[in-house]
């Protein structure tokens, strides 16, 4: 076998290439096929490299069984031929665990006693964004994305449209797997309600967007308030949902199955979950004010709506219990606390 071998190496730049150049996209992380086919016969050789950055052997296949003796070591243990299908002419290379180095060109060359073909394949790498994270932090919307390929592009808009400038810093990192982590903060101003804060993180094959909104105040009234989720009142089904309290403490959470989890530690103020998301909290004090997060996402896209909840009254709390007093008692009732009834 050792002179068809030598033979194949004479020839292997005089072949004509049957696809100039191909392309394939396969995903970080992934398996990935190669195609390649070739007139089949006896005494196949098949032999894969990649051409770029450097020359190195992929896989090889004679005397009817791999040889991997001489195959580079970035591809030990990945790659693997049909090898029910040579004798049909199928040559094509599977690829495990696709990485960002693994991008380049390839040529296979599939001969035979009669018999031989090249085939150029150009393999591009792809990780698209999975999901968009929407935070705050303070008066900043920080938007972010981890483990992109190739570097991603994010742009901020506003919905309505607004001739306002608004303050905006971008990121981007690196990381030792050559994919990309990027993130971008929004400065906020305190008026800002019913606005639509999209961050869109695009790369030529796929994108992703995040919604972030603050609506108007909610007042606590009788110890009941039921906040939304989002201006659209529509049902949620298929979709995950996660209420928050304050930014961290989670409330009520519901995945793609709609099966719905209340923490324990606010089983006693969820009154209900609507459909739509929807959230009816009941037993609520003064220390149940603050801020309330509903986040809602789908195929890597991420909407977010934050809400005030504050107890109803204040100073028209106060002359509502004055009303119910002797008039006597009206002007000192701020420096006085009563423990029985009024005779």
């Amino acid at each position: 076998m050792v002179w068809v071998f030598g033979l194949w190496m004479f020839f292997l730049w005089e072949l004509t290439l049957s696809t100039d150049g191909a392309d394939v996209s396969c995903q970080f992380g992934q398996s990935c096929m190669l195609p390649c086919s070739f007139p089949a016969g006896d005494d196949t050789v098949i032999q894969w490299f990649k051409l770029t950055p450097n020359t190195a052997r992929v896989h090889s296949y004679y005397d009817n069984k791999n040889q991997l003796g001489q195959q580079d070591r970035r591809f030990k243990g990945r790659t693997s031929l049909f090898l029910e299908e040579i004798s049909r002419g199928n040559a094509s290379l599977q690829l495990t665990g696709v990485m960002v180095q693994d991008e380049g060109s390839y040529l296979c060359h599939a001969s035979t006693s009669s018999d031989g073909r090249e085939t150029s394949i150009n393999m591009k790498v792809y990780a698209p964004p999975q999901k968009i994270n929407m935070t705050q932090t303070k008066n900043l919307i920080i938007c972010s994305s981890d483990e992109i390929y190739p570097e991603p592009h994010l742009s901020w808009s506003i919905s309505p449209p607004s001739s306002r400038t608004f303050q905006n810093k971008t990121t981007v990192h690196k990381t030792e797997e050559l994919l990309y982590n990027i993130s971008s903060s929004l400065t906020l101003s305190d008026s800002e309600e019913d606005l639509d804060h999209i961050c869109t993180i695009s790369t030529p094959s796929n994108e992703r967007i995040g919604l972030w909104r603050r609506t108007p105040s909610v007042k606590i009234i009788s110890g009941e308030a039921t906040i939304s989720c989002s201006a659209l009142d529509s049902s949620l089904k298929g979709l995950c949902l996660v209420w928050r309290f304050n930014q961290s403490e989670i409330i009520v959470t519901k995945n793609e199955d709609d099966e719905r989890r209340v923490s324990e530690e606010w089983k006693q103020h969820v009154k209900d979950v609507s459909e739509s998301g929807r959230l009816t909290l009941q037993h609520l004090s003064a220390d149940d004010e603050g801020t309330y997060t509903c986040e809602v996402s789908s195929d890597g896209d991420t909407s977010m709506a934050q809400i005030s909840l504050r107890l109803a009254g204040g100073k028209g709390e106060k002359l509502k219990v004055k009303k119910h007093l002797p008039v006597q008692f009206i002007d000192v009732l701020p420096s006085i606390i009563f423990y029985g009834p009024i005779l």
